[in-house]
């Protein structure tokens, strides 16, 4: 297991190195650049000049992004030009938004994908087919259309939820419990489906085994069949869904931000993008980075706890 983690951790620093330097020159070959979003519409061409030697501008985008190479492995992520704001500081205000959106949606997602999963593929007939239908309407409903429904019935004609806003953990558990119902309901919905398509097929793969009808010949409940034995030998691929599932939502949280004015990492990176920030996106790219490989991370040992082959691979 140690070298499977010593494995892992050095193919993610190299990981970050590579997406930290796609990043950065992507957003040099976009069009405009940080000194014009900075001026505006009118300047003249010596300020400008003048402007983007003072930013670094003018030097090779190599040389730039080896700057903020040397100043990243110092633990500085820089100031933004536009703001004027920490970078580190500005992320570290927004992740917890971010973090408690994307890990209250997976674990809502995998508890509810898996109950109905296995509820289907324990019953089948008429159980089973209501939910297959009620998967593919949550898979098929447009997620725009469901955050507007929601906001409509719940924080205008009900006024049981707000509608925008967020309320941190710290300041009141209740309020930031409310202040999520409604965009984690409309991040977990279309991966409810996938989690419940998933889990019906593996557990069904599972209950067909020679082991579940020697367990059962031996008089072991039903109870512990399926939830202690047959959904572990299932989880496998469901582990791998999470992890899919939890970096899926990353970008999924730019338009759940938005729609409901949740200051979290998305809209930051929706803005600076815009503003030609290079800073702050990197920034941003570098936490959605590491937060990326710490997912996979926990997932290969999930991975190799439940399955001991993939340990000696």
């Amino acid at each position: 297991m140690l070298r499977l983690i010593a494995h892992r951790l050095v193919v993610s620093v190299a990981l970050v190195f590579v997406v930290s330097l796609a990043a950065f020159l992507l957003q040099s070959a976009a069009p405009g650049d940080l000194a014009r979003a900075i001026l505006g519409q009118n300047f003249s061409a010596p300020a400008y000049e003048q402007l983007r030697h003072q930013l670094g501008l003018d030097q090779p985008v190599l040389a730039q992004y080896g700057q903020w190479l040397r100043d990243a492995l110092h633990g500085d992520l820089g100031t933004s030009p536009i703001s004027g704001l920490s970078v580190a500081d500005e992320i570290a205000g927004r992740l917890p938004v971010t973090l408690s959106l994307i890990g209250c949606a997976t674990a809502v997602t995998a508890f509810v994908g898996v109950t109905l999963g296995v509820v289907s593929a324990v019953h089948g007939g008429r159980i089973g087919r209501v939910v297959d239908v009620l998967s593919l309407i949550g898979y098929a409903l447009p997620s725009f259309w469901f955050a507007l429904t929601m906001v409509t019935l719940f924080a205008v004609t009900v006024q049981l939820l707000p509608a925008t806003g967020y309320v941190s953990f710290g300041t009141s558990p209740a309020g930031w419990a409310r202040s999520l119902v409604l965009p984690v309901a409309t991040l977990a919905l279309p991966g409810i489906a996938v989690f419940a398509k998933q889990t019906r097929d593996a557990m069904l793969d599972a209950l067909s085994r020679d082991y579940v009808t020697a367990l059962r010949a031996h008089g072991v409940p039903e109870g512990s069949v399926v939830l202690r034995h047959a959904l572990r030998n299932a989880a496998i691929p469901v582990v791998t869904l999470v992890g899919l599932t939890f970096i899926g939502l990353l970008s999924g949280t730019v338009f759940v931000e938005s729609v409901f004015a949740m200051p979290g990492l998305g809209g930051l990176a929706v803005q600076a993008t815009s503003l030609h920030d290079i800073r702050m996106i990197q920034g941003v790219v570098v936490v959605f980075t590491v937060i990326v490989v710490a997912v996979n991370l926990v997932v290969d040992l999930a991975y190799g706890w439940l399955n001991p082959k993939a340990r000696v691979r």
